[in-house]
């Protein structure tokens, strides 16, 4: 599961808008239903429209009518966990105990796995 999601993370990561940061990411988000969501970060000129991997690969997977969550493959240039909003946007579908990997664009650098509870202990609720 982790090399798929890993892969697939990595091919979005090459389809990102960065012309500001120059830091693609890619993300890939397995869903209860099988499926892989994938996303990349998308940048904008007007810095508050800008959308990162990890919420555009969870939106996607919502709209596709996904709702339900296993693990998570982040790749950027360097292994980097998710922004505050995108670990928020997380805990509203995804268990403390999501797998979360993190990767380098450089498959020679090593998978990092940890879970969303150890990121983000304690999200906002209603």
């Amino acid at each position: 599961m982790q090399e798929r999601l890993v892969a697939a993370a990595r091919e979005a990561a090459t389809r990102a808008y960065a012309p500001y940061s120059h830091f693609s990411v890619g993300a890939a988000l397995l869903g209860e239903d099988g499926q892989i969501y994938v996303g990349c970060n998308v940048e904008n000129a007007s810095y508050g429209l800008c959308l990162c991997a990890e919420r555009n690969a969870l939106f996607h997977a919502v709209a596709c009518g996904c709702r339900t969550f296993r693990a998570l493959a982040i790749v950027a240039p360097k292994p980097s966990t998710p922004c505050g909003a995108c670990r928020q946007a997380l805990a509203e579908f995804c268990g403390p105990t999501l797998d979360i990997f993190l990767a380098a664009q450089d498959p020679a650098v090593p998978v990092t796995r940890t879970f969303l509870a150890d990121l983000f202990p304690n999200p906002f609720t209603c």
